[in-house]
């Protein structure tokens, strides 16, 4: 059996009420399944600074990245969630520069980040995905996995607005 990626769009961006840490809320578009990742504060920040669109009067990081990949003859063509190792997520740029495929490794909230500037998709690997929702990880002091896949699947628009950064 293929292992298939699975494209994912940010559910929401909050603030986790146990720890007090950034999640990102990722939702799979074919389903209800949500993955939530734990990232720092700036990470979260870059990404919600263009979810909400705010224009900085100069390039922030992740700007700068796109610029660079824009002014070099390439395209972020889409980002993937390729592993889970020791409660860490990991990330691939896929990249393409004229005919050459380019693949960078990345951190996910840095590929998060410049997925939404470049407008491309974001994907998860199916086996991610499989673990993730099942394993739900974070922070040891934090709710057991079941208790937060309830929480983050109950939630709506009015909740995830609720944890501004």
């Amino acid at each position: 059996m293929a292992i298939m990626d699975i494209e994912v769009r940010i559910r929401g961006l909050m603030m986790d009420p146990a720890t007090n840490m950034p999640i990102v809320v990722l939702k799979d578009v074919a389903s209800d399944t949500v993955m939530p990742i734990w990232v720092g504060i700036f990470e979260a920040n870059a990404i919600a600074i263009e979810i909400e669109k705010v224009v900085a009067p100069r390039p922030m990081t992740h700007d700068l990245a796109r610029n660079l990949i824009q002014h070099l003859n390439a395209q972020l063509e889409r980002v993937v969630i390729t592993e889970l190792r020791d409660d860490t997520f990991l990330a691939v740029l896929w990249l393409r520069q004229g005919d050459e495929p380019v693949t960078i490794d990345a951190r996910p909230s840095d590929a998060i980040a410049l997925a939404l500037r470049a407008d491309c998709p974001i994907y998860v690997s199916e086996q991610v995905m499989q673990t993730a929702k099942l394993n739900t990880t974070g922070p040891p002091e934090g709710p057991t996995a079941e208790q937060l896949r309830g929480w983050l699947e109950g939630l709506n628009d009015e909740d995830l607005g609720r944890y501004k950064m």
